[in-house]
């Protein structure tokens, strides 16, 4: 015999074994992205499932498109400061683009960019 269990009665056994279960409102993509490809799901309904500090997203439904990886290639130009710059020129007699365009290049390190300039 099959016994059918009311969704409220089932929140109850749920609370009781320390789960919760809520809805994710307005969702309106998930992408999961492997090394691959990137996987797109339109118009998910999105479940998170709390359990024991754990959650746990349930993804149901949606148009699921498959494309090739979106990666970011661009590297962020490094920022260095002022004043490395002045202590770099000051400390090799070169000018304050010359000490700027090495301090970019040895990644920021103030020793290797006085011993580039140096060189």
């Amino acid at each position: 015999m099959h016994r059918k269990v009311n969704p409220r009665e089932a929140r109850r056994m749920m609370q009781r074994m320390g789960m919760n279960m809520d809805s994710l409102p307005d969702v309106e993509q998930v992408i999961i992205k492997t090394s691959s490809k990137d996987l797109l799901i339109e118009s998910p309904e999105v479940a998170i499932l709390n359990m024991q500090g754990q959650k746990i997203f349930q993804i149901i439904g949606g148009q699921i498109t498959e494309q090739a990886p979106q990666r970011d290639t661009s590297v962020p130009k490094l920022s260095v400061s002022e004043e490395d710059v002045r202590l770099v020129a000051d400390q090799t007699g070169k000018s304050v683009e010359e000490a700027k365009a090495a301090l970019e290049e040895c990644d920021g390190d103030l020793a290797k960019a006085i011993l580039l300039l140096q060189s």
